[in-house]
């Protein structure tokens, strides 16, 4: 069968799952909220950086990209849904292929519109400490805010792929994001700055002291995210449906 019409189908069965559509609404919703309110609480921070300020909602708005991708591979292995997909695409590579499309494209789009929307509501609270900000600092951060949170969606896509589960796979994620990097990140110093949020997210700062620069950071966590689907798809093309 083509990549077409598989690709359609896909993006058939995430446009007509709620959960799915509630949680790309969430990426949004979360991210922009979040961002409007650090514009507006204001700072005393020598150190303070707009562009990340601006961009701060990604943080938590990220868990619902992350919960998307790994939603959206693992209603496959409920009720048969997986056996049915290969009957329908006997090549698994090309299903698997056509299934990361469908997840990846919606949050990359939807992170752009998220990107931007966050950038202008802090931008207004923040009112003159946002004016040193660049054009194409601010570019650099909603593209990079877009790619971000596909690359994590599709690391969880991945991981859940391999895993068969998305309790699985979310259980692993979301302590990794909210507590190893908050929590763990300042004690064990460079070593976290490898990790795939904290890599990613330096696109999302004006200046950062991590070792990594805005685009080699993203590139930490596309590898990431490459290895996982690599993962993923090995575990589709060997193990029983």
């Amino acid at each position: 069968m083509p990549f077409a019409p598989v690709l359609r189908s896909e993006w058939l069965k995430i446009r007509t799952l709620r959960s799915l559509c509630g949680a790309l609404s969430a990426v949004f919703a979360v991210s922009t909220a979040f961002s409007a309110l650090a514009g507006v609480s204001g700072t005393s921070d020598p150190e303070f950086d707009p562009l990340f300020m601006a961009l701060s909602g990604v943080a938590p708005g990220q868990i619902a990209a992350v919960a998307f991708g790994a939603t959206a591979v693992s209603s496959e292995f409920h009720g048969g849904g997986l056996r049915l997909s290969l009957t329908a695409v006997p090549q698994r590579g090309r299903w698997f292929a056509a299934k990361t499309a469908a997840v990846g494209v919606p949050v990359l789009l939807v992170g752009l519109v998220t990107g931007s929307a966050s950038l202008a509501a802090a931008k207004a609270g923040l009112g003159d400490e946002a004016s040193g900000l660049t054009s194409g600092e601010q570019v650099r951060g909603v593209v990079g805010c877009g790619i971000y949170l596909m690359l994590m969606a599709l690391l969880a896509a991945g991981l859940t792929a391999l895993l068969r589960s998305g309790v699985a796979a979310l259980g692993i994620l979301i302590p990794f994001v909210l507590i190893i990097s908050f929590v763990v990140g300042d004690v064990a110093g460079g070593l976290t700055d490898l990790m795939p949020d904290r890599a990613g997210q330096v696109i999302l700062h004006e200046t950062s002291d991590s070792s990594l620069g805005p685009w080699t950071g993203l590139a930490v966590t596309a590898l990431w995210t490459a290895a996982a689907l690599l993962a993923g798809a090995w575990s589709v093309r060997r193990r029983d449906a």
